[in-house]
């Protein structure tokens, strides 16, 4: 059964005509409309096209519309019965600030998304909008199944303007989050550790680019790394993978070198501490999203050649209950020979992430070192679905992290790493508990963190906790319910800045 999914990723192109060739096979177009005291069409030169190729006058099928106020995603239908080009889309974009162009741009992909239909956009006109602009036509018509008959239906986008390599960038961020999503969409009984890796061999070979390169360690190979071996023994067939991505282009050696660690948790009962209610395991697939966007995003590096060196670790492996399972209680020597006492099993994703960054450290010299983990639910009760917590003390990377966030739409919050906590960590019989459950502070997301920096010695280090923004809770904007893709564009938009 083949979970590849690309299929559906809808075409997108570039056109500048200034013709009635323009309109040729073009079945909708959308015009954008500015919020202000009163609205108006900016009389550009497409609208002057349009109105000579419909007959219609656009500002007095705008005043029939006496309640359209033009905020972001607001939507004025106005159907054609001539030719192949029967929809014109006045579309609301507010301010046209970034987030209102994300909104304008997913409410008319989702019109016709999952359809044939081809969409002429001229939303955009500012050049810096519009790779946001190409990610969230393409992202809001995301589409993933297994079923046996499958119907391949999906739009094609064209971006009016004179934007060729704005539409090739936001393309490769689109095409980089759509393969996180179908990454995470793949059922359990399909994906596996040893699938994952495999994956990540097919991403690196069809790139067919010499800046990429790629290592799995198995079996004896990870007698080291006892936090993976700990969590993924659970479910010894396959066994845990350790998967290491290089994009390192020929000249490279004097770049930055920045280490993505990733959670690569195919699925989590939780193991002996076993997750309750039982019902909250169904959505446990999506716990190697962290592990999924290093790699999109490590992989579109090639096409999108920012000068920096990137290493990504996925650190890979099932929690599964089972009589390998490991025990509350146990003490596991991590790579580099850290003691950990194990409080509860179900706190897996720490374990391994802790053995990624004591080898990021003692192996790699990186200049950044970053993880991203689908980690906390504290982390989601505290920030809800909208931002992933970050954690650094590194200020000034914190803020860069934080302006690149709300530039490409998958914002993040610097929280504190506060050292009063870090009592809670002591174990009596080992260097630490994994957990913090020493002392009742109510801080599960800061806790966690505070444990994984206890790996990263004095490296510039950033964790981002993706557990809420990782997966949505219902089909609405640019996500379906399920995986997001979230942290693919953040890191793809931060490595570009090098």
């Amino acid at each position: 059964m083949s979970a590849k999914k690309t299929d559906f990723l809808p075409e997108i192109s570039n056109s500048n005509l200034k013709s009635d060739k323009l309109f040729k096979d073009i079945t909708a177009v959308a015009i954008p409309v500015l919020q202000s005291e009163k609205l108006a069409i900016k009389k550009s030169e497409l609208v002057k096209q349009l109105a000579a190729h419909t007959h219609i006058n656009l500002e007095i099928e705008l005043a029939n519309w006496p309640d359209f106020t033009a905020k972001a995603g607001e939507i004025i239908e106005i159907p054609l019965s001539d030719g192949k080009l029967t929809r014109i889309y006045l579309v609301g974009v507010g301010a046209a600030t970034d987030e209102d162009i994300r909104k304008a741009s997913t409410a008319i992909s989702r019109k016709i998304k999952a359809s044939p239909a081809k969409l002429l956009s001229a939303i955009v006109e500012d050049k810096k909008q519009v790779e946001n602009h190409v990610a969230a036509l393409v992202l809001a018509n995301y589409q993933f199944n297994l079923k046996s008959e499958k119907k391949l239906v999906k739009p094609e986008f064209v971006i009016y303007g004179d934007f060729a390599e704005q539409v090739s960038r936001g393309l490769i961020f689109a095409k980089a989050t759509w393969r996180t999503r179908d990454l995470i969409h793949t059922p359990s009984n399909i994906k596996n550790p040893l699938w994952l890796a495999n994956q990540a061999k097919s991403f690196v070979s069809s790139a067919k680019n010499s800046a990429l390169s790629i290592k799995v360690k198995a079996g004896r190979e990870l007698k080291e790394f006892g936090g993976l071996l700990a969590v993924g023994n659970s479910s010894p067939n396959p066994g845990p993978r350790f998967v290491e991505v290089s994009y390192a282009p020929k000249g490279s050696g004097n770049w930055p070198h920045v280490v993505l660690v990733g959670k690569g948790i195919t699925f989590d009962t939780g193991g002996v501490s076993l997750k309750r209610p039982y019902d909250v395991m169904v959505g446990m697939k999506s716990d190697m999203a962290g592990a999924a966007a290093i790699l999109s995003a490590t992989v579109a590096l090639a096409e999108l050649k920012p000068k920096v060196r990137v290493t990504a670790l996925l650190m890979c492996a099932e929690n599964a209950l089972s009589g390998t399972s490991q025990r509350p209680s146990d003490v596991i020597k991590h790579y580099g020979g850290t003691t950990v006492e194990v409080i509860n099993t179900d706190a897996e994703g720490r374990l391994v992430l802790a053995d990624g960054l004591a080898y990021a450290d003692d192996k790699l010299d990186p200049d950044y070192l970053v993880d991203v983990a689908t980690l906390t639910g504290a982390a989601t009760l505290g920030l809800g679905r909208q931002f992933a917590a970050m954690y650094t003390r590194d200020n000034s990377l914190a803020k860069k992290l934080h302006t690149v966030g709300n530039q490409v739409g998958e914002r993040v919050w610097h929280m504190p790493l506060l050292d009063d906590y870090e009592v809670a960590l002591e174990s009596d019989i080992a260097d630490f508990n994994h957990t913090a459950d020493k002392y009742d502070f109510s801080a599960g997301s800061v806790t966690a963190a505070l444990f994984l920096e206890k790996f990263v010695a004095d490296r510039k280090w950033v964790h981002f906790d993706i557990a809420g923004p990782a997966r949505s809770e219902v089909d609405a904007g640019e996500n379906i319910k399920g995986g997001t893709g979230f942290a693919t564009r953040l890191l793809l938009g931060w490595l570009d800045t090098f």
